[in-house]
């Protein structure tokens, strides 16, 4: 029995490697955010969230004076400019100069996933926008310009999207284990502020924040799994 336990191991890992481990959690990965998604956009449009979004707004605001977020002065100029760092704007010199790198670089793989990431995900923002029509918050005053619908946030959805696939690209063009989780972490933790900013500003509801996260790091997921497939493939056919 003891003697047949390592062939047991050696054979379950490389069942797992000819399959790609990697991609296999990451297809349940993207699954499972679609999934959560699909339940909190259910909840949202049953007016379920309703309660608690309205609290959470009220809470960043002065009782007396709602026009008045809470916190110091410079605390509400420093969430504009994080909340810029989402804007359609900066992500696109964003994805130009990265796209642009990978280029010259001859790196066409990582260049249209970055492309895929934020194009794709603009785009996605605004189907699932017009499907969904929620209404901006009107508990507080907004503290920032907004024409769209709520329900994603796009803010926080395109910056996943994008933010995310490029810590990623950054973290594989590193040999250094302690370079790659760095990468990650300051997209992730870029991602959250901009979230965070939406909701401080008043122009978007927690929920909205929530599902512009999950949303943005399905399509991101997806775009990585793309690229990975397409390398694959030019791989084989290169042999």
């Amino acid at each position: 029995m003891h003697t047949q336990s390592p062939r047991i191991v050696r054979s379950i890992y490389q069942w797992l490697r000819e399959r790609n481990l990697t991609s296999v959690v990451l297809l349940l990965l993207a699954g499972g955010g679609a999934w959560a998604f699909a339940e909190l956009a259910d909840e949202v449009l049953e007016g379920e969230t309703h309660v608690a979004d309205t609290w959470v707004l009220r809470v960043l605001r002065v009782p007396d004076d709602p026009a008045t977020p809470r916190g110091p002065g410079w605390l509400a100029e420093a969430m504009r400019d994080l909340t810029a760092l989402g804007s359609i704007s900066v992500l696109s010199l964003v994805i130009a100069a990265v796209a642009g790198y990978c280029l010259l670089a001859g790196d066409r793989a990582a260049m249209w996933t970055m492309l895929l990431s934020g194009i794709g995900g603009v785009a996605l923002t605004f189907v699932l926008k017009d499907l969904l029509g929620r209404t901006r918050p009107a508990v507080v005053p907004h503290l920032a310009e907004v024409s769209t619908a709520s329900f994603p946030s796009g803010h926080s959805m395109v910056s996943a999207a994008v933010y995310l696939t490029l810590g990623v690209l950054l973290a594989q063009w590193v040999d250094s284990r302690r370079l790659k989780p760095y990468f990650i972490g300051v997209a992730v933790i870029v991602t959250l502020l901009v979230g965070i900013s939406r909701v401080y500003l008043g122009v978007h509801y927690p929920t909205d924040v929530l599902a512009g996260w999950t949303a943005g790091a399905v399509w991101a997921i997806i775009c990585g799994l793309t690229a990975r497939q397409v390398a694959a493939l030019r791989g084989q056919s290169n042999e």
